[in-house]
């Protein structure tokens, strides 16, 4: 039966040699782990990467706080919500200068949360083939993975969006090959990224630049305020080239149906 040692409770010591008052529980390296529901190497790990601060030596023992305990927790946390070590360290550097980690966390939900609500569908290939009849081959399904429109795995095949399969059915069953939708949707995609870096640096450069002479709530909020914004922008802007774009192509037709009809 594996004998575990319990965590130490040796305290600092104070100018007598006694424990410090206030002083909480202490670990050494083995208990935090176990503690904190990690192996050993990956706190070695976070204290080489700077991430752990060095525990307080006792002799040739290091013994670890509850803070250890807490950082430990707050990194855990920090990388299920799909936070970079790197990303994870500037968090913690702002907790450590005095910003309230809350509002930190806050700020990065608020700028990192979802753009797209659209619903992935998920179907097998046959029936996939099946909504676009003679049109899905290797070609079509590797154009469609490069994309990022679908994801493919085994048999099993998930567009990210129900609407835009929606959408590329209805344009095929109009008489568009399903390649020349897909090289739209490619050109499209190019565009609309172009779009967003643009945005990014708006923000980058004359919002979240200037972060250092703001408080993170009233940034929060600025960010919130900014993300219905752009997307107005966008569909308006969109809609509105369409319009454009509609009745030039309407105003061609009728000129070739009127000068047809005078022959």
């Amino acid at each position: 039966m594996a004998n575990y040692a319990s965590p130490v409770t040796e305290q600092p010591a104070d100018e007598q040699g006694g424990p410090a008052a206030g002083a909480g529980r202490e670990y050494r390296i083995g208990e935090l782990a176990r503690a904190a529901g990690v192996p050993v190497r990956t706190l070695r790990y976070y204290q080489e990467r700077k991430l752990l601060p060095p525990p307080r030596r006792a002799g040739r023992i290091g013994l670890y706080s509850e803070d250890h305990l807490a950082r430990l927790r707050m990194i855990g946390n920090l990388l299920e919500r799909g936070h970079t070590l790197e990303g994870i360290r500037e968090l913690l550097s702002a907790w450590e200068q005095g910003r309230d980690i809350g509002t930190v966390l806050g700020v990065e939900k608020v700028a990192t949360a979802p753009w797209s609500h659209e619903v992935p569908v998920t179907m097998t290939l046959a029936e996939l083939a099946a909504l676009f009849p003679g049109e899905v081959g290797p070609e079509s399904v590797e154009r469609a993975l490069a994309s990022g429109a679908i994801e493919v795995d085994g048999d099993r095949v998930t567009h990210w969006s129900r609407r835009q399969l929606e959408a590329t059915v209805a344009l095929v069953r109009a008489g568009v090959p399903l390649a020349e939708v897909l090289s739209a949707g490619q050109r499209l995609q190019e565009s609309m990224d172009e779009l967003a870096a643009m945005f990014v640096r708006l923000i980058a450069d004359h919002v979240i630049g200037d972060v250092q002479a703001q408080d993170l709530g009233d940034l929060t909020d600025t960010l919130a305020r900014l993300r219905p914004g752009a997307q107005v922008t966008v569909e308006a802007g969109f809609a509105r080239a369409m319009d454009r774009q509609v009745r030039a192509a309407i105003d061609q037709l009728l000129g070739r149906l009127t000068s047809s009809d005078s022959m």
